[in-house]
C-alpha cells in the first residue's frame, strides 16, 4: 500500500496562486520520476473541470483520466503552504497533496485523509506545522484531536464502596481501551478527588497517559468521601488538549447547578453529551424517509472528481441525505460532505444506499440517481 513519507514533503513553500502551486507539484513529481513531462497540463485541466479542494486547508490536484498514460509510477508530493494560498470560493491551502496513479492504489491515502482531515482543528494545526514530520503525523492520524470516550469508558451501577473502588474501576476502563499504562492506574487511585456537586466527582492524571480520555464510573451503592455522598466519578487521563471540550461542558453543568443530573443518564445519553462533535457523523438506521440503491458505474470509482459530482448533486436539495458502502458494509455518512462520501472507499461496481428525508427528499434521490447514471462527470 501507498505511505505517506516526510521525503515527499515540501515545507515552507509560497505561490502567487494555486496555478502556481500546482505546476510546482507537477513538477515534483516529474523530478521523483513518477510522471512523464506533460503531466501538468492534466492536473491542470482537472483543476478547471472541478477544483480539487477537499476542505480543511486540504486540496488533492491531480491528472485527468487522459493523462494516466504519464504516471511512470502512483505516488505522492505535499506541498506546505503556510501563509495559505487562495484556492477559489473562499478556500485557503495549507497543504496540497499531488497524486500521480495508475490505477486505484493511490484510494487507500484518500480514504485515510479523508478520516483524517474531517477533525476539528486539523486546519489550524497544518497551518502552524513545523516540520516534515509533525505533517505526516497529522496525516497519518497520530494526533489526536478528538477525546476517547465511548461506551469502553462508562461503567453504571458499579457496587463500589468506597472512592478508591471507583478510581480503579474508571482507571481500569481506560487501560483497558489501551489509553493508559499501569502508571496512570497508580496515580489515580493515589490521589485526593475533586467534588463537582451533586455527588459527582472528579479526577484527572497525565502520568503514564497514550491518549487523553475519559471514564465514567457510577456506583449503585451508598457510599461517601470526605462526609459528602459519592454517586459519580469522573476522570481524565490528559496528555493534550483534546478534553478540553468536555472540560467546558463540565463546567457549565457545574455553573448551572446541573453536575448532578449525569448520574441518570444512559450510556448513550452520556456519549451523546460528551461528544457532541460526533453528531454530523451519522449511523442512520432511520426507518423512515426515501431509500434507493444506485451501482457506481465509474472505472475508477469515487475519487475525487466523481465524488464532488456526488456531493454538488446532493447539496442542490434541502432533505437530510445520508449513505453507505453496501459492499463494504460501512456505517451511514453525510452524502453531502466529500470527505465522508470519499472515505466510503467505493470502487467500481459498488452499491450505495442512499436515505433522504425532508420535502424534497424523492426529487433528490431521483437527480442523486441520474447523476450516477450518467457517470458523474465521468464518460
Amino acid at each position: 500500500m501507498l505511505k505517506l513519507s516526510t521525503q515527499d514533503v515540501s515545507l515552507n513553500q509560497e505561490y502567487a496562486d494555486k496555478h502556481a502551486a500546482i505546476r510546482f507539484l507537477a513538477q515534483q513529481l516529474t523530478d521523483n520520476d513518477l510522471v512523464e513531462q506533460g503531466y501538468h497540463q492534466g492536473m491542470a485541466d482537472r483543476e478547471a473541470q472541478n477544483a480539487t479542494y477537499l476542505g480543511n486547508g486540504i486540496a488533492i490536484p491531480h491528472g485527468t483520466t487522459d493523462t494516466r498514460h504519464l504516471v511512470k509510477k502512483t505516488g505522492v508530493t505535499i506541498a506546505h503552504f503556510p501563509n495559505g494560498i487562495d484556492w477559489g470560493n473562499g478556500n485557503v491551502v495549507y497543504l496540497a497533496i499531488g497524486i500521480a496513479a495508475k490505477s486505484d492504489e493511490h484510494l487507500g491515502i484518500l480514504r485515510q485523509l479523508t478520516k483524517v482531515l474531517a477533525e476539528d482543528g486539523v486546519e489550524q494545526a497544518l497551518k502552524n506545522a513545523q516540520n516534515a514530520e509533525e505533517i505526516i503525523a497529522l496525516l497519518n492520524g497520530e494526533t489526536q484531536f478528538n477525546i476517547d470516550f465511548d461506551a469502553s469508558h462508562i461503567q453504571l451501577a458499579f457496587p463500589a464502596s468506597d472512592m478508591i473502588q471507583m478510581a480503579a474501576v474508571s482507571a481500569g476502563l481506560l487501560k483497558n481501551s489501551g489509553s493508559v499504562s499501569n502508571e496512570f492506574v497508580t496515580d489515580v487511585v493515589t490521589k485526593s478527588p475533586t467534588h463537582l456537586g451533586g455527588g459527582v466527582w472528579l479526577l484527572s492524571s497525565d502520568k503514564g497517559t497514550n491518549q487523553t480520555g475519559m471514564a465514567f464510573v457510577s456506583t449503585a451503592n451508598q457510599c461517601h468521601f470526605d462526609g459528602k455522598s459519592v454517586n459519580a466519578l469522573i476522570t481524565f487521563a490528559a496528555c493534550n488538549g483534546a478534553h478540553q471540550t468536555q472540560l467546558n461542558i463540565i463546567t457549565d453543568l457545574v455553573a448551572t447547578g446541573k453536575v448532578g443530573d449525569l448520574i441518570s443518564k444512559s450510556a448513550q445519553e452520556l456519549i451523546v453529551m460528551f461528544n457532541p462533535a460526533n453528531d454530523e457523523q451519522q449511523t442512520s438506521d432511520a426507518t423512515d424517509g426515501n431509500r434507493a440503491i444506485f451501482k457506481i458505474r465509474n472505472a475508477h470509482g469515487l475519487h475525487a472528481r466523481p465524488g464532488a459530482m456526488l456531493v454538488a448533486s446532493a447539496k442542490k436539495f434541502d432533505a437530510t441525505i445520508t449513505v453507505r458502502n453496501v459492499d463494504s458494509d460501512s456505517a451511514f455518512v453525510n452524502a453531502k460532505s466529500l470527505m465522508k462520501v470519499i472515505a466510503l472507499g467505493v470502487k467500481h461496481g459498488h452499491q450505495l444506499e442512499f436515505i433522504a428525508q425532508g420535502a424534497d427528499a424523492a426529487d433528490a434521490l431521483t437527480a442523486i440517481g441520474q447523476a450516477i447514471e450518467s457517470g458523474l462527470g465521468e464518460a
